[in-house]
């Protein structure tokens, strides 16, 4: 049913569209203005799409858009599904089967989070080389279907070393500054004590978030090549000398968006 249920939702998408994306890009929260940056564009509201799971978080516009940056077609998902909305992990991936069935074979993933290395600083972009899954849950868990994927995919390349090259590429040419490090998906919705991000630092984290771990494990799983980059709004707690709001990460993410445009327009171009 599962496999059915996304080729259905992969024929509605392929009706009103004109052409298969070669990109996929999932915005995270406060960093939708990259839509801002395509050309051509086309929306479709998750709420009218067969067998799409809604959601309701605030900086997330909830619509699929499709349109050009440079030659390349490009679909963003502008606004994503967390595991902390009570969503299951099949829920939280499931676009990402979609985008696969349409053809798409890369994806960029982005998203807002809390900085653990204390040489980062409020507003720095950071390349995911690896991650941390703190969930104890896996996006993969249940039956497999190998019309998606092998029952045991490999992840020793979650984030594509080919993608990563690239992307240092274009910030040299943007004069871009920017950092790496190791993304940890922490369950949230509440923010990390100290405790916790003290833990997460001994474990090798460089910056902690509530989303992208599922995506790319899915990614990976369906044969995707996946680029990671990371908006540090906020230091985490216990380096932070405030407290955290959600308002105050958005702000930040909008703050660092026209960075990131130009660094992921740079990148698409030189696809």
């Amino acid at each position: 049913m599962f496999y059915e249920d996304v080729c259905e939702t992969a024929a509605y998408i392929r009706e009103r569209i004109d052409a298969v994306p070669e990109l996929a890009i999932i915005l995270g929260s406060g960093l939708g203005g990259l839509v801002d940056i395509m050309e051509d564009k086309s929306e479709i509201p998750y709420g009218e799409i067969p067998h799409f799971p809604r959601s309701n978080v605030r900086g997330h516009a909830a619509k699929l858009v499709f349109g050009r940056i440079g030659k390349t077609r490009v679909a963003a998902m502008q606004g994503r599904f967390h595991f902390y909305e009570g969503f299951t992990m099949k829920e939280v991936t499931y676009p990402l089967y979609v985008l696969r069935q349409l053809g798409i074979r890369n994806l960029l993933v982005t998203n807002a989070c809390g900085g653990i290395n204390r040489s980062f600083r409020p507003g720095d972009l950071m390349i995911i080389t690896d991650h941390i899954n703190l969930t104890g849950r896996n996006s993969l868990i249940g039956e497999n279907d190998e019309r998606f994927g092998p029952r045991f995919p490999d992840m020793s390349e979650a984030y594509s070393g080919e993608l990563i090259g690239k992307a240092k590429a274009a910030a040299g040419k943007q004069g871009i500054a920017y950092k790496e490090g190791v993304y940890l998906l922490f369950p949230g919705p509440c923010y990390e004590t100290a405790a916790e991000i003290r833990a997460f630092a001994a474990l090798g984290a460089d910056a902690v978030g509530m989303s992208t771990v599922p995506e790319v494990i899915a990614a990976n799983y369906l044969g995707m090549k996946v680029l990671g980059i990371s908006c540090i709004t906020n230091m985490a707690t216990g380096i932070a000398t405030e407290k955290h709001t959600h308002e105050e990460v958005l702000r930040t993410a909008g703050e660092s968006s026209e960075k990131l445009c130009a660094w992921v327009r740079q990148i698409v171009q030189d696809w």
